[in-house]
């Protein structure tokens, strides 16, 4: 499905409120958690495709568990089967998933003792798993990896009979989503402390029962950040949200503080609006801690006609897609003068935009959404636009209420 986006020529935004579906990154944590425990009850869980998966392969028996693009589920269900003893299972996934890197994860729990096998190629999925009882507690990964490695581990080890000592080698990337997950386990009295570059979750055979309320998406919001920073004049309300949120991306305040738009929370909801009459610069971010919104903010500042700098985007190479080589190849067709490296993206500052360009979208959601909101400047075609299941089922309709003009090709 192929989808033309574009607006009225001035586009504004009267103070409208949308709600957006619970965290895919807490969802997934918390459905891992509650297989653990099965007495803590979840409220405000993603829709998402991701989550889907994820819950599905949790509750069923299948020897072979595909979990399809889901890259969480990939990293958290390979810790989790790896401990639920006596069950052996394949976990599989899509074409571009076992292309994706498993092997430090699959290490790091041989560490352990785990047994951990390899289907076809050595250090991808598909892997055949057969789950049994850990007694080791000592774990050595390099801290620079996917933090969903790091998480992966941490959510399993209160289960562990010692508990897990996790040593990070090196400068440590994405903290927040570490964070996240330590503070998850000590929403439920699970013990864990942090210090330097060493982790220690305890061991904890129950917890009490507890329901977890899972705090809306800042992924998904950060699409918002862009629609009203490109918007003539914008607000927008979004629930739920809180000011001091666990999920890293909670930097777009920041970060489009500096693209003109004014954040405020209250009773648990979050305002967008456009900042009249604001001085645009180029600008310059360090994404270490937040690199999923980098396709956002590339494209918002395309759209302002503003240069950028962006860097600690090392992992994206290794998304749904090579996102760098992707936003390279995509902006390009725009128009835009854009070159990038290994870990970073540079954008010239340009006034001018190519119209009904057909964006391609690698199965990769984020490279639909991330450029739907440049539809406010010129109109663009989304190619494949269903993609957007896998995080936010709802956001074509969420754009079509907020007065985008959305047509099927």
């Amino acid at each position: 499905m192929n989808l033309k986006l574009s607006t009225n020529s001035q586009f504004t935004i009267d103070d409208s409120q949308l709600n957006i579906t619970g965290s895919k990154s807490e969802t997934n944590r918390l459905l891992l958690l509650k297989a653990l425990f099965p007495n803590i009850t979840l409220a405000n869980t993603s829709n998402s495709d991701d989550s889907e998966v994820m819950q599905k392969a949790l509750i069923g028996n299948d020897e072979i568990v595909d979990i399809h693009h889901a890259g969480t589920a990939m990293r958290f269900l390979t810790a989790y089967f790896s401990v639920n003893e006596g069950r052996e299972v394949v976990l599989t996934g899509s074409s571009r998933m076992q292309e994706r890197p498993i092997k430090i994860l699959v290490e790091a729990l041989e560490q352990l003792g785990v047994e951990i096998s390899y289907e076809k190629e050595v250090g991808y999925p598909p892997i055949r798993i057969k789950g049994k009882k850990v007694t080791e507690s000592k774990v050595t990964l390099a801290a620079n990896v996917s933090s969903q490695y790091i998480s992966a581990l941490l959510l399993v080890a209160s289960k562990l009979d010692n508990g897990l000592e996790l040593t990070l080698e090196g400068e440590i990337t994405s903290i927040p989503y570490i964070k996240m997950t330590l503070a998850l386990l000590n929403d439920l009295d699970i013990k864990t402390s942090f210090e330097g570059n060493v982790i220690k979750v305890f061991p904890k055979e129950l917890v009490e029962s507890k329901e977890m309320v899972v705090e809306s998406d800042w992924s998904s919001a950060s699409y918002f950040f862009s629609l009203v920073a490109l918007s003539d004049a914008a607000k927008i309300t979004l629930s739920s949200y809180k000011e001091n949120s666990l999920q890293g991306d909670s930097e777009l305040v920041s970060l489009y503080e500096k693209m003109g738009v004014k954040t405020t929370f209250q009773n648990n909801k979050m305002t967008l609006e456009k900042v009249a009459g604001f001085n645009y610069q180029d600008v310059n971010f360090e994404l270490n801690n937040t690199p999923d919104i980098a396709q956002t903010i590339v494209v918002t500042c395309l759209g302002l006609g503003i240069g950028c700098h962006l860097t600690g985007l090392h992992t994206l190479k290794i998304k749904e897609t090579d996102r760098l080589e992707a936003l390279r190849i995509e902006l390009t067709k725009l128009g835009a003068n854009i070159s990038v490296t290994n870990d970073s993206l540079t954008l010239e500052r340009s006034g001018n935009i190519n119209h009904d360009i057909h964006i391609a979208t690698y199965n990769d959601h984020r490279m639909a959404m991330a450029f739907a909101p440049l539809a406010i400047k010129v109109p663009i075609i989304i190619d494949d636009a269903e993609v957007v299941s896998k995080s936010y089922p709802d956001f074509w309709n969420d754009l079509k209420a907020l007065n985008f003009h959305v047509s099927e090709l």
